[in-house]
């Protein structure tokens, strides 16, 4: 049984009815009840629960964990004229406030999540009690150019996973032992899901343009080797000046929560 097939036999897999078509939540549940109030989870880019399939297990233990599969990804479909994270706001907004009966929940953002995340706590701030930025977009700190490579119609099933397996390494993950095959099966099923191509606004910095209109406490938590901000990672703190921790986490590039799961549970756990 692979990782992914361990983790969903506990959880519970939730289907919501949108306006724009289905919405997909997969739950986990502490087995003596919840502690505290539950914790939302959003995936990076090109992604979908999965991106936190070494931490909800861990998270679950004392509280109800909800990993959403944001509309356009995953198996969440994607409405109309949507075509980046500002576009996505208000419908994340609207599944947050459905789901937990417009009640304030903890998120925590990863990436082109966060990004969005952190957009929606500044619009609509009774949503969020508690946001937790991790490897953010938005900044304008990110690198110019990552050595990414793209598809071919005429690669072969081996010649693709060889440019997931490079990507991987060059943008998500620092230590190349990561990168087993079940993780390249992991990303290719999650980059065929990906309908939401060419988004363009993490190279701005729309995120950090609307900071000063969060109302509730925010973190940041990176990896020490985020391929994203080589060089520029140290400014993060200086461009989000209202977060209220900032944490680098060693041994880690961008996917920080995956390569370096018990550091970065420990990282989460100062933010609560």
């Amino acid at each position: 049984m692979s990782l992914v097939q361990t983790v969903l036999a506990h959880a519970q897999r939730i289907e919501m009815t949108m306006p724009w078509g289905l919405l997909v939540w997969h739950v986990w549940r502490p087995t003596h009840g919840a502690k505290t109030k539950p914790c939302v989870l959003l995936h990076g880019g090109s992604g979908s629960w999965t991106h936190w399939v070494n931490n909800v297990l861990t998270l679950s233990q004392d509280r109800e964990v909800w990993a959403l599969d944001m509309p356009g990804f995953g198996d969440s479909a994607l409405p109309s004229h949507v075509k980046d994270a500002d576009d996505l706001v208000p419908y994340v907004a609207q599944i947050l406030s459905e789901t937990f009966h417009q009640k304030a929940v903890d998120v925590v953002g990863f990436s082109f999540g966060g990004m969005t995340a952190g957009l929606m706590a500044a619009q609509y701030p009774d949503l969020v009690s508690n946001l937790v930025l991790v490897g953010v977009p938005g900044l304008g700190l990110m690198v110019e150019n990552l050595p990414m490579r793209g598809m071919l119609d005429s690669m072969t099933d081996a010649q693709r996973r060889a440019v997931h397996r490079h990507n991987l390494n060059a943008m998500m993950l620092a230590s190349p032992k990561c990168v087993t095959e079940d993780l390249i099966d992991l990303q290719m099923h999650n980059v065929d899901r990906d309908r939401m191509r060419r988004r363009r606004i993490a190279r701005t910095d729309v995120l950090a343009k609307v900071q000063t209109q969060w109302m509730c406490p925010v973190h940041g938590i990176w990896g020490a080797e985020d391929a994203l901000y080589v060089n520029t990672l140290a400014r993060v703190p200086d461009v989000l000046h209202t977060l209220t921790t900032f944490q680098v986490i060693p041994d880690a590039g961008h996917w920080v929560q995956f390569e370096n799961p018990s550091a970065f549970h420990a990282a989460l756990e100062k933010t609560r």
